[in-house]
């Protein structure tokens, strides 16, 4: 897993997964006060986002659903594991890798 200090080297999506994972989802908005000040609103934000980039398209929420997440109609689920989202061409590096 990718600490989240290495914010520059990372692919985005991979980069903010594993801050939500580490719970440093603070690191992602680094200096903006009031984003940090609701966190409660900017980790909804952040699962949401997650569960939109999701690998398997058929798991991705539909925009109603986007919106009614985002309104607090429909609570937002953990998303799935960081490891299940992994780009194909992380993938493919790590495979060129061994």
């Amino acid at each position: 897993m990718m600490e989240c200090g290495e914010e520059e080297k990372a692919v985005l999506t991979d980069w903010a997964c594993d801050c939500f994972v580490e719970g440093r989802i603070d690191v992602l908005v680094e200096n903006d006060e009031e984003a940090i000040s609701d966190y409660v609103r900017l980790q909804k934000w952040v699962k949401i986002a997650i569960w939109c980039i999701h690998e398997q398209p058929e798991m991705r929420p539909t925009m109603g659903m986007v919106m009614q997440m985002l309104e607090g109609f429909v609570e937002v689920p953990n998303p799935p594991s960081p490891f299940l989202m992994r780009s194909m061409s992380q993938l493919n590096k790590l495979v060129a890798k061994t």
